[in-house]
């Protein structure tokens, strides 16, 4: 299909409104069970990582928010360190608890038999919330590592009734302007079961909890195969998708760059988001990066990931939604997969560029970063000290 000369005005209107918020641990270092790589340049401190955040945000426009993982981000003051935030330009996003790197956690935290073991993992979600109001965020993440490895373990039913108990508490210790967000995984840590698996048991907890508890879909957190947007579609329906976290891979949670394994999975996700409006704002799902870089540079491949989203997001906004509705409703299957596909292979970047430079920013955010020098400047000033990355 040919590169549209501009923009329809919809279009245009929903792509500035459209925000990502990027994750603080993406800057770190990170790698795989073998081996963590470091880089030069790499933030040494959570200021650090929010100045790298910032250049996300200045070179696209469409990141003001960046999402804090506690303990790993604990500052002295973080006073200083939201009004830090707002002198680059971006805010305090989600903050995203850790239940998962201490030795008390081995068997378990939110759904540990020791009482004990649980108070101090609801203990810690408190301290997270302290955490949120002291950063002006509103919303906690909860990701559980929790689980079993062999049959016979624990007791299954046991576990997911001190789970429910458990978050019930700190439930009750929200604000009324603060939310929850219940992430699940299938697989990994745990081998034989996980306490939080899949959407169907996240959203039976955060429907027992209420209004203000939400389900967060990660990208890659399912079975090869799955039918995401068909999740989507279903949380969506009930108002309980309160966050998608973007990434990609090739066989499990590999985090990879949002898009790089399944360019066309992203445009069927994004599809199903936009028939239903949930990309304004008005809806209230937080769009994430929730990836690692292990081998690239990380401020360019979060560069590149929010240029990914939104040149998909285009994509999806440029369906003929009515004349997809009538070939469906003829039962039309081929003229009605044609005008998706007919979107899906249009070439958004001219007309996404020349948006760009209508707002200010450059029309090649990538290019401009990497011309930019600020790589070549942090790795010559940040020197010294420990680099931050996976638990710190």
């Amino acid at each position: 299909m040919a590169t549209p000369a501009a923009l329809p005005d919809h279009v245009a209107r929903d792509l500035r409104e459209f925000t990502i918020e990027v994750p603080s641990w993406g800057y770190g270092n990170s790698g795989t069970r073998f081996k963590v790589f470091t880089t030069p340049g790499t933030p040494r401190d959570p200021f650090e990582k929010i100045a790298d955040a910032a250049q996300t945000h200045a070179h696209t426009g469409a990141a003001p928010r960046v999402s804090l993982h506690y303990p790993w981000d604990k500052v002295e003051d973080f006073d200083a360190l939201r009004a830090f935030a707002a002198e680059q330009g971006v805010s305090i996003g989600m903050i995203n608890s850790n239940t998962f790197q201490d030795d008390e956690y081995k068997f378990g935290s939110l759904t540990h038999g020791d009482a004990a073991v649980r108070k101090r993992a609801i203990d810690h979600h408190l301290e997270c919330i302290d955490v949120m109001r002291a950063t002006g965020s509103k919303e906690l993440k909860i990701w559980l590592a929790d689980g079993t490895n062999y049959a016979g373990q624990d007791s299954i039913r046991a576990r997911q009734d001190r789970l429910a108990e458990s978050l019930a508490e700190i439930y009750a210790g929200l604000d009324g302007d603060h939310r929850m967000v219940l992430e699940y995984k299938f697989f990994e840590p745990a081998f034989y079961h996980t306490d939080v698996p899949d959407w169907g048991t996240s959203l039976l907890h955060v429907q027992a909890l209420g209004e203000k508890a939400m389900v967060v879909l990660d990208t890659g957190h399912h079975a090869p195969g799955t039918n995401i947007e068909f999740i989507v579609a279903q949380l969506l329906r009930q108002d309980r998708l309160g966050a998608f976290d973007f990434n990609s891979r090739n066989y499990a949670d590999d985090d990879l760059i949002v898009g790089a394994a399944d360019p066309f999975q992203l445009f069927r996700i994004l599809f199903e988001i936009v028939q239903q409006d949930a990309h304004r704002p008005a809806s209230g799902v937080n769009f994430m990066l929730d990836q690692c870089h292990n081998l690239e540079s990380k401020i360019q491949g979060q560069i590149r990931s929010v240029l990914n989203v939104q040149e998909t997001l285009a994509k999806a906004l440029l369906v003929d939604r009515e004349a997809l509705a009538d070939a469906q409703r003829r039962c039309d299957v081929l003229e009605a997969h044609g005008i998706l596909m007919d979107a899906f292979w249009t070439d958004v970047r001219p007309a996404l560029a020349a948006l760009r430079e209508e707002d200010g920013l450059p029309a090649d955010p990538f290019e401009t970063f990497r011309n930019s020098g600020y790589e070549e400047r942090i790795a010559e000033e940040r020197v010294g000290g420990d680099q931050m990355g996976w638990g710190a």
